[in-house]
């Protein structure tokens, strides 16, 4: 039994759980309310990739007239998919390892169209362990079937979304309601059966869907039209991204056939309110930004004094009664940070409340969620590390900030090595220039993989227009630091912003191409800009060069259409951007024109081919903070010789051993200190050793960037 049964719907990740309905419960937990949890996106991936569910869905395809080509191929392999299916889905959950070396010998899985592509994939096998090969072939195989379901049995059908399309921009509310007035769709009717499987065994008396994307909006409506029509007792609320950002200006009555209630922003206190209510209904409903209908009309309740719940207070997410052990690991190969997405499992957490920059002109800076900043205890952090690793099993964080805060993630860095933690974690920054090459070494010694942050437009004056508050030389130094630590920098890239000319757009291209050369990048995105009303520029899109296209808003209200005044149609530049990037990321293509990429007329670039060398060149390593803290991570140095005013030292990392010479005083005092900057010692600053440094000796900076101290910083010396 359980008072709130909380639901992801169809679809989100498949490697791991998202997790909203896990932070909700770790906070009721601490108000003692009961709750359960389902991802029933995994739940019916699951029901659909096994031997019964290809079964039935063979039999819905066989019936479809005219397939194509590649679907009758897949039909004629049935028996073959149907043998495999099983096993391979268990590989994918790291239940069958054995089965990679089968599935890399051909012929073992039946391959339809989507093996068409394994000659461009070549290049990638031979840096390839055989379980990622052998995930990726299976990763194949599953899309294969995935193709085969679109084309038979169900349009909507997409392995990370639902019906996403019905979801997007529907400023109106007719086609979402006359959808689900339609049969119930293959995979439709499976997500119902598991869902009322779940409403018997924990018989709740209020189910919240959390919908954070478009791709779960229709599949949360079409499960609450079955809670209404099949138990009726139940009240039915729903949050979650999509809601916070597309609809806040909510007018149709018919959403609410269909929902209760639904709440906007941080969930904790507008769902415990509105718990309150259920359980003693007032005629005056007294709750916090919580959407319903009275009187027939749709009416928006702010009147709850209570404050939002603090980050400290709202409790360790709980992911007790989620299928942990059953997600499945899937790989494309084609972008290295979209493989940390999808392949393996990850324990999600938030350092900060918002965006402690909170300026970027097109993002959604106007709402809570990065309006409202509020960072956490880095103890606080690594104490909920620490239990979530004990609940789940698992020691990977994917920490999901706006935008991670270098102080925190220094803090953080420093609390899991004081305890000796062994975790594996990666986040979204700003390259801005708090990242010392000192830094990003910590933050990889402390477990830190890799980083993704917004490049946007590889132009100074258009940074300058986004308020992104960097530059591109500052951004090439800040990424050089991060891969010369050995982590992974992904750059989410931008075109179309308002006013940005076809001259930028290929020097743009022209900066990514040096970076992805040089090597300080390794994995990038390109999307096209998209206004929302909720940005600066949706906000006062004159001031930016933009003409909106508005619409009546009975529904949702996020994306807006616009006309960019400069006439430019940037979609031209769609697949050359994408394809260039795609050969950047494999180490080719550097040698082409960037005007080559594209199939209409481009200028050449306007940008020196040395310009991201130079910036490199720029790079400011001899300063010193004298409030910087320094720290020690590596081992007590080992003495062997002592003699003519020189001693000598090995210092003995991971991998391999040197040995350096000092000063023979200097040196005594160096090594005496070393103990004195382990992390788990009271914090040392810059100012501290030189006064220290300069009662027995002179000139601290000449002895602190010499070569033997600049060799200790290799093995774990940092002034952070």
């Amino acid at each position: 039994m359980a008072e709130l049964l909380l639901i992801t719907p169809p679809f989100t990740q498949l490697n791991t759980p998202y997790p909203a309905t896990a932070y909700l419960k770790g906070f009721f937990n601490t108000q003692e309310i009961s709750v359960a949890q389902q991802d029933l996106g995994i739940e019916v991936i699951l029901d659909l990739f096994s031997k019964h569910g290809l079964t039935n869905l063979f039999k819905e395809a066989e019936v479809y007239e005219s397939p194509s080509e590649n679907v009758s191929r897949i039909l004629a392999l049935k028996e073959n998919y149907l043998t495999t299916i099983e096993p391979v889905i268990a590989f994918l959950q790291g239940k069958n390892p054995a089965l990679a070396r089968q599935i890399c010998a051909d012929p073992y899985l039946p391959q339809a169209s989507r093996f068409g592509q394994l000659e461009e994939m070549d290049w990638a096998f031979g840096n390839m362990g055989m379980q990622d090969k052998a995930k990726h072939l299976a990763t194949l195989y599953l899309e294969d079937l995935s193709d085969l379901i679109v084309e038979c049995v169900d349009p909507h059908f997409g392995f990370s979304r639902y019906a996403e399309r019905l979801g997007r921009s529907a400023n109106s509310f007719d086609e979402l309601n006359e959808e689900l007035n339609a049969e119930p769709t293959f995979i439709v009717a499976i997500t119902l059966k598991l869902l009322d499987s779940k409403i018997q065994s924990t018989k709740p008396k209020v189910v919240g869907f959390s919908v954070p994307f478009p791709g779960n909006l229709y599949s949360a409506f079409r499960c609450a039209q079955y809670l209404k029509a099949n138990h009726p007792r139940i009240k039915i609320t729903m949050g979650g991204g999509f809601p916070n950002t597309e609809l806040r200006d909510l007018k149709d009555p018919r959403v609410f056939d269909y929902i209760d209630f639904i709440t906007l922003d941080d969930g904790e206190r507008p769902m415990q309110l509105l718990l309150e209510h259920i359980r003693e209904p007032k005629e005056d409903p007294y709750l916090k930004r919580t959407f319903c209908r009275i009187g027939g009309q749709v009416s928006y309740i702010n009147n709850a004094k209570e404050p939002d719940i603090k980050q400290s207070e709202a409790g360790t997410p709980d992911y007790t009664g989620l299928l942990l052990d059953d997600y499945i690991s899937v790989i494309e190969v084609a972008n290295p940070m979209h493989s940390l997405w999808s392949d393996g499992r990850w324990n999600k957490l938030t350092m900060a409340h918002g965006c402690y920059w909170g300026k970027c002109t097109f993002c959604d800076i106007s709402l809570d969620y990065i309006k409202v900043y509020e960072p956490i205890a880095a103890r606080t952090l690594v104490d909920r590390m620490e239990q979530m690793i004990d609940q789940t099993g698992f020691s990977g964080f994917h920490f999901v900030d706006e935008a991670a805060p270098p102080a925190l993630m220094k803090e953080l860095a420093l609390e899991i090595l004081k305890r000796k933690l062994s975790v594996t974690w990666w986040t979204n920054i700003r390259f801005e220039k708090s990242f010392t090459q000192d830094l990003c070494m910590l933050l990889k010694a402390s477990g830190c993989i890799a980083v993704s942050g917004g490049l946007e437009v590889a132009s100074d004056r258009l940074l300058k227009l986004i308020d992104k508050g960097v530059t591109v030389d500052q951004v090439a130094r800040v990424t050089n630091y991060f891969t010369e630590a050995g982590i992974m920098v992904h750059a989410y890239l931008m075109y179309g912003y308002p006013t940005q000319t076809v001259q930028e757009t290929i020097d743009s291209l022209e900066m990514v191409k040096q970076l992805f050369a040089l090597g300080i990048i390794q994995s990038g995105f390109w999307h096209q800009f998209a206004m929302t009303a909720h940005s600066p520029v949706g906000l006062n899109p004159e001031a930016f060069g933009v003409i909106p296209h508005h619409s009546d808003i009975g529904f949702a209200n996020n994306d807006v259409d616009f006309t960019d005044k400069t006439g430019i149609d940037h979609r031209i530049f769609s697949f050359g951007l994408k394809k260039s990037l795609y050969n950047y990321m494999h180490g080719v293509g550097f040698d082409w024109p960037v005007q080559e990429w594209f199939e209409e007329l481009m200028p050449a670039t306007t940008i020196a081919p040395t310009y991201i060398e130079d910036a490199l060149d720029q790079q400011e390593r001899f300063t010193l903070k004298s409030s910087a803290r320094v720290v020690w991570l590596g081992g007590y140095p080992e003495m062997v010789s002592s003699k003519k005013g020189k001693i000598k030292v090995l210092i003995h990392g991971n991998s391999d051993t040197v040995n350096i010479t000092l000063p023979q005083v200097e040196g005594a005092w160096l090594l005496e200190q070393l103990e004195k900057l382990k992390v788990d010692q009271p914090a040392k600053s810059i100012k501290e050793l030189k006064e220290s440094f300069e009662k027995q000796h002179e000139n601290f900076e000449l002895f602190w960037f010499s070569k033997p101290v600049n060799t200790l910083r290799k093995y774990g010396l940092f002034t952070i």
